[in-house]
This record gives structure tokens, sequence and C-alpha cells, in this order.
């Protein structure tokens, strides 16, 4: 065997690690882009469980203005299956991937973006993309950037995966229809859904009392410890039992998820000039409402469609209503109860857990979780 000189076996030595050191940036960027992805896809309208597929594909290099995202957590509201089941106000583009909010992180930036930086938190809105993926390539228009918030743990990152839906349609239900004062009362159905521990909790920091009507007993206890000042079971005597907790006085809004019957009786029990918020029919029955009702009692019925509000409202309007959850999120003093975790492999049980009855909170999808 030759031996090879000191000298000779340094100079290769110095060879090999400047060689290794410029390989080192040329495999990271390698494995931004030529990783794979997965992400959720459906084909057809159905049933969740049955026509969602996991997918992968090559992660693509960055095109100008364009950033890359990490997937931390993304809810599964109940607008995301009525929208694959084919029962939601607008019919999907198929293939489609589901998905209108969450939380992520940003992995990569193009030159041109100067407004977010690698390993910011940024709110995803949805969009062409979804957000049931493990990463998003799209404009950093698209995101909405959150401020240095120091070391939050994933418990916090869960609860901001669920800021652009349901809190939001919470404040605007409490702040676009009626000028609310301290005092005064308001009731809501479906209590014990996102949306209602939302309600409960703002409106308790407003000094505004709330009514709260649930379709099953057990629910008092957590409802009360969010804020609620009474818990009352639906039924045919609503109107009445909620006359006697107010001590007769009036119910200035009620905010309806629910539909059918329940719809009416909560519009029985409004006061003269109150307003009745429909934003919701998880019953899936309509509702015949007494005219007679509506015009001695001047009652004012309205709607309330969230995609509808972001598509009207202009970019200082959603930003002063994130400066408002935001900090209570991060605060601690707004949050929902979580049922449990899935990530995209287990998505046919996440989807057959968040259609069930009977949860203890929202489901999320953490796509990049063992």
């Amino acid at each position: 065997m030759t031996k090879i000189k000191g000298n000779k076996m340094t100079k290769i030595k110095i060879y090999l690690l400047s060689l290794f050191l410029i390989l080192i940036p040329i495999s990271i960027v390698n494995g931004q882009t030529n990783s794979k992805l997965k992400y959720i896809e459906f084909s057809e309208i159905g049933n969740p469980a049955d026509v969602l597929d996991v997918k992968e594909e090559q992660s693509r290099p960055l095109e100008s203005s364009e950033v890359r995202v990490s997937v931390l957590a993304v809810p599964i509201n109940p607008s995301d299956l009525l929208q694959i089941s084919g029962n939601y106000g607008v019919e999907p583009i198929l293939p489609s991937t589901p998905g209108k909010e969450g939380i992520g992180r940003v992995l990569e930036t193009s030159s041109e973006v100067k407004h977010l930086k690698v390993g910011q938190l940024v709110l995803l809105a949805g969009g062409e993309n979804g957000t049931w993926r493990s990463e998003i390539v799209a404009p950093a228009s698209g995101f909405l950037p959150l401020p240095n918030m120091g070391p939050l743990d994933s418990n916090m990152i869960d609860q901001l995966s669920m800021t652009i839906v349901n809190p939001m349609t919470a404040l605007l239900m409490l702040t676009e229809f009626v000028d609310l004062q301290k005092g005064q009362w308001i009731v809501q159905s479906a209590s014990n859904s996102a949306v209602g521990g939302y309600v409960i909790q703002l409106a308790k920091q407003r000094g505004i009392k709330t009514i709260n009507v649930v379709r099953r007993p057990g629910l008092e206890k957590d409802l009360l410890a969010k804020g609620a000042d009474v818990v009352l079971i639906d039924g045919p005597d609503l109107a009445e039992k909620i006359s006697i907790a107010t001590g007769g006085d009036p119910i200035i809004l009620a905010l309806d998820a629910v539909g059918g019957e329940t719809y009416i009786r909560l519009a029985n029990s409004l006061g003269y000039g109150g307003t009745l918020v429909a934003y919701g029919g998880l019953s899936g029955k309509g509702a015949t409402l007494n005219t007679g009702l509506t015009i001695l009692n001047d009652l004012r019925l309205r709607g309330f469609w969230l995609t509808k509000w972001y598509e009207k409202a202009e970019m200082q309007d959603v930003q002063a209503a994130l400066e408002k959850i935001i900090p209570l999120i991060v605060k601690g003093d707004l949050k929902a109860n979580i049922d449990s975790r899935f990530n995209l492999d287990e998505i046919e049980e996440a989807v057959t857990r968040a259609g069930q009855g009977g949860r203890s909170g929202k489901v999320l999808i953490v796509p990049n979780a063992n």
C-alpha cells in the first residue's frame, strides 16, 4: 500500500472540508424544494370520510413575491364539512383542498418579500390552496403576519390557528348589528359550539349578559366557567324560561345557528325592536315565522355569513378586528375547547370525529405531527 505524505494528506482534508461547506447550503435549499409535501384533496362531493384522499407532490421552488410556509395547525370547521358534502353556499371547484384558516411558520421567502421573515408565524387565510396540507407555497400577500410574541407553546399555537373564522364571527355578530350596552341581555343557540364559547367570553368582557341555549344536558358547568350568565335547555317553553331568567328585562339580540323551531323560539323571546341574526342551520330545517309577531314587535331579521363579510371588508377593517382578537387569545382571555388532534394520514378519523355530536371541543389537524 502506498503511503500518503503528511502535507498531501492535509491538502486533501482541506479540499474535502471546503467541498463539505459548499454543499451544506446547497443541501438546505434542495431540502426545501426537493422534499415532498402532503395535502388533502377531494375530487367529488360526498361524505367527507369517503371522498377525502391523502396525496403527495414535490415541493416546488418559489416564484417572485412568494413564500414557503410550514403548516402547524388547522381546525376542522362545520363549514368545511358542509362544503365537502355539497351543503354549503359556495360549491368548490374540483379537485379541491379543504381548509379556510390555520397557522404556519415561514420557511423561505423570495427576494422581493420584505415584510415576512424566515421563522415568523403567520395566519393562513385559505385562498386557492386550502390549508389542509403540510406546506403552502403562495404569494406573501395571502398570509397575515403575526407580531413577535416570544416563545409560544403548542397549546397557544393551536388556539391561534382558529383566529380567522369563529372568533371573528362572534366579534362581528356582537358589534355589527346592535349597539349593545353594559347590562343588556342577549340570547344564543348552539352555545356549546366554538362560536358560542367565543360569544360568551367576549360578551362577559363587555358586561353584556348572556342566555345560552343548548340541546342536551351536561353542558352547564363548562359554559358557566366561560362566563355564561344563564344556561337553558331548548324546548317548547323556551321563550317563557328566557323571560323568567331575565326577570322580564328585554332580549336585545338573538344569535341562531340551529334554525327550525329554535329560530322561532328565539324570535318569540325578543323584546320590542329586537334583532335576530341567523348564521347557521345545524338542524337542517327551515322556519315559518309569524309575520304578525315581526310587525307588532318590530323585529329585525338578519343573516350573517363570514365569507361575504371578508369579500366586502376593507383590509383595515380586517386588521382592526384581528387587533382586538389576537391579544385576547395570547393573554388567554379568549379560547376554545379542543377535543382532539390528528395528522394528515388520519384524515378519515379526523373528519368522522369532527362530524360527531357530543364532542368536547374543536378537532384540529396538525399536518407535520408524527
